[in-house]
């Protein structure tokens, strides 16, 4: 009998099956699935954690925090990379799904750990709160301040509270830093010593947060489009400021400046004119009755608000929009109105996008800024309604000035950040990471809020970084898409 020959032979067989219960590890709640990405499909684990709804109520009832893992196929495998979806209100899980859009990221940043599809709490599969239909609406044919509009979302904000109360929900539970803390319960879920955060947008804010909930147990953090703990409410002159940005991006094409030599001018213009005199369109509601609607200048504001976030989606649409009011041509705007959800006249919420953003609110010296700026800014208060209208408005609900803080860390953090993001801008991204000691900046140009996939350079970077190189290209360049066709 070979004895050395059968030690080794033992010692490769039981390494190898040691190698493979790893690879196969399967923690509590898991169970395998192939999901599904177009026509891709790949082997992952859905699974779920229980978590306090408020952890400040110690009789508070858990509710599910489910997730998609997408075991790690590198050599070296490292901290769970999680992802933190933005809105708020956006799912992890069905980010994922989505083809062309960041499914080959989830995939390719693999190689350095489990890579999780996180629905936050509230969100996707981790939503278990009915949405709130209040008794309250909006008219569609009659002239509305401001000051009307607040008034009228403010009680539909407290009559859906009620509601949520009724169903035996806790609003004060669905916080930012209710969040954060479910990223450590996510980490020791995982036996994890530390979690990678990749987040965007509102992901980020929740990322920032967690440094202060998670001072040693966040590995690396991938923020893009950062979105700081007090800036849940852009300040409207930063808004007039992309728009200069803009311009200057459509002068480099002559078919655009010659269409479009002043974009500022241009909405002004049509602002004005919606002010003084609204237009009256005839459109059929969900009945198919046809009804006249009154498209006003807030209504022009706010669809312009969630149209500039990236310069290659939407903006060539929204300058036609102007250019059609301004020269009198409204024959658009019954689509624009019904693609908006502006015939939708009954005020309604998810609690999830509505108590985070309430919650994260807003300082007094801000607010102050934000009330001086909006008058003459181009689309004054409309780019994150219905905040800052309903500041406040929920009793012990605000997380308070210390929440908004800017935190202070030295975990390696990489910021993407869009020269032409008209959501979140450089500058604030700069002031809402200044705290990082251990920050390096990527700047890629003429890329707008989701910039994760705009060009193979960005996985390149987001790459290098969770290896542990030096990054050292500080800039990636992104074609301007064609302003007019």
């Amino acid at each position: 009998m070979n004895i050395k020959k059968i030690t080794i032979g033992f010692w490769f067989t039981a390494t190898l099956l040691s190698f493979n219960s790893i690879a196969a590890k399967v923690f509590d709640n898991e169970k395998e699935i192939q999901f599904k990405s177009g026509e891709q499909s790949v082997l992952a684990y859905e699974g779920s954690i229980q978590v306090l709804e408020n952890r400040n109520d110690k009789n508070s009832r858990t509710i599910p925090l489910t997730y998609v893992r997408f075991p790690a196929t590198g050599n070296t495998k490292g901290s769970p990379i999680v992802y933190l979806s933005g809105g708020p209100g956006g799912s992890g899980i069905s980010t994922a799904q989505y083809a062309n859009f960041r499914f080959p990221l989830f995939m390719a940043l693999r190689e350095f750990g489990d890579v999780i599809a996180l629905d936050q709490r509230g969100t996707g599969k981790s939503r278990i709160v009915p949405r709130c239909e209040s008794k309250q609406s909006l008219s569609v044919n009659e002239r509305l301040s401001e000051l009307q509009v607040t008034k009228i979302y403010r009680i539909a904000a407290k009559e859906c509270v009620e509601f949520w109360d009724k169903e035996g929900v806790d609003v004060l539970g669905y916080t930012t830093l209710q969040s954060a803390h479910d990223l450590n319960d996510l980490r020791k879920h995982f036996q994890a010593k530390k979690l990678t955060l990749w987040g965007i947008s509102y992901g980020t804010h929740l990322a920032l947060s967690s440094l202060k909930v998670m001072k040693n147990q966040i590995d690396k953090m991938i923020l893009a489009s950062a979105e700081g703990l007090n800036q849940t409410v852009k300040l409207p002159a930063r808004t007039d400021a992309y728009f200069k940005r803009l311009q200057q991006a459509i002068n480099q094409q002559p078919k655009a400046k010659s269409a479009y030599p002043d974009v500022i001018g241009l909405m002004k213009r049509v602002h004005r004119k919606l002010e003084e005199n609204p237009i009256t369109l005839t459109i059929a509601n969900k009945k198919g009755e046809l009804v006249e609607f009154l498209f006003q200048k807030s209504h022009m504001q706010g669809i312009a608000s969630a149209m500039i976030s990236d310069p290659h989606r939407y903006v060539s649409m929204l300058l036609q929009i102007y250019s059609g009011i301004d020269n009198g041509v409204t024959s658009m705007l019954p689509s624009v109105v019904e693609r908006a959800g502006l015939m939708d006249t009954k005020i309604n919420f998810d609690i999830m996008s509505f108590a985070m953003d309430v919650a994260s609110g807003v300082t007094n010296e801000r607010l102050a800024l934000i009330d001086q700026q909006a008058p003459s800014s181009l689309l004054g208060k409309m780019l994150n309604f219905p905040m800052p209208h309903l500041n406040k408005v929920i009793s012990n609900l605000d997380l308070g000035d210390d929440f908004r803080t800017t935190p202070k860390s030295d975990v390696p953090t990489l910021l993407l950040t869009g020269t032409l993001d008209g959501r979140t801008y450089m500058q604030s991204q700069y002031e809402a990471t200044a705290g990082l000691s251990n920050l390096t900046k990527v700047t890629i140009r003429n890329a707008g809020h989701n910039l994760f996939m705009v060009s193979p350079k960005v996985t390149e970077t987001i790459k290098t970084f969770l290896s542990n190189k030096p990054i050292e290209a500080k800039e990636i360049e992104f074609s301007l898409p064609p302003f007019v066709k």
